[in-house]
């Protein structure tokens, strides 16, 4: 929690003055000096307090450890929302251990909230117990999805949204996949899913989701980490299936 609102503060501080925007991957793959400053931050903060623990990066952060711990860092967790001045971008910091995620939080600073979890130990929000909700089923279901920066795969996305739509209540496309998982985790959407992510999208908020009562597995029923839906327990199973059959 430290650390993800340490690096949230230096994120926020930025915002007013963001400066240059590169792209990475493509052309609507935003990054700025603010995501690689916070990156560092994270990274000379876990170096000083846990110096024996890999560290792996957005930004490109990869170092080895001999711990068995590692660390999972998104700076900035919606970079296009933040470039816009839109809320929705959280700092993002997750650990595991034996290839399982162990603790995790997610400070969104333009929200004024920090979610976190520790596994066994239930979930949080600005340090209230969150819980998923609770009887709900999927044609009364609101649904966050994300999309791909590859522009056929967000056209092969945008034909599962159009398959699904009339099954659900409602479709929401936050921006940012941390912040998605915390919002189904604290029953704001009752479900999620999305393709193509990394460990450091997904790590702490499936953590979170979990704790808080959600069900989460690969949409491909694979180990594939890259896609993934998370989602209250009414709404779960009918809302993998509809996802895992429609492309």
């Amino acid at each position: 929690m430290r650390l993800a609102v340490g690096g949230g503060e230096i994120a926020a501080a930025g915002a007013a003055a963001i400066g240059v925007v590169d792209d990475k991957s493509s052309a609507t793959d935003l990054v700025t000096q603010h995501d690689r400053a916070t990156e560092q931050w994270l990274v000379d903060e876990l170096r000083a307090a846990r110096p024996d623990d890999a560290v792996i990066g957005e930004e490109g952060t990869a170092i080895s450890g001999t711990s068995g711990y590692e660390w999972y860092l998104d700076p900035i967790d919606g970079t296009t929302n933040y470039v816009h001045g839109h809320t929705m971008w959280a700092t993002s910091v997750a650990v595991g251990l034996a290839g399982d995620i162990v603790a995790g939080a997610v400070a969104a600073p333009a929200l004024g909230e920090v979610f976190a979890a520790a596994r066994g130990a239930g979930a949080t929000c600005n340090d209230l117990t969150i819980s998923a909700a609770a009887d709900v089923t999927l044609d009364r279901a609101l649904i966050a999805t994300g999309f791909s920066y590859d522009v056929e795969r967000r056209r092969m996305q945008a034909r599962r949204v159009a398959q699904l739509i009339d099954r659900v209540a409602d479709i929401r496309r936050g921006g940012s996949a941390a912040l998605d998982l915390c919002f189904v985790a604290a029953g704001r959407v009752d479900g999620y899913y999305e393709e193509f992510l990394n460990v450091w999208d997904l790590a702490a908020g499936e953590l979170i989701a979990r704790e808080a009562g959600c069900l989460s597995a690969p949409i491909g029923g694979t180990a594939d980490p890259s896609g993934i839906v998370v989602a209250a327990p009414g709404v779960f199973g009918a809302l993998h299936d509809v996802v895992a059959t429609t492309r």
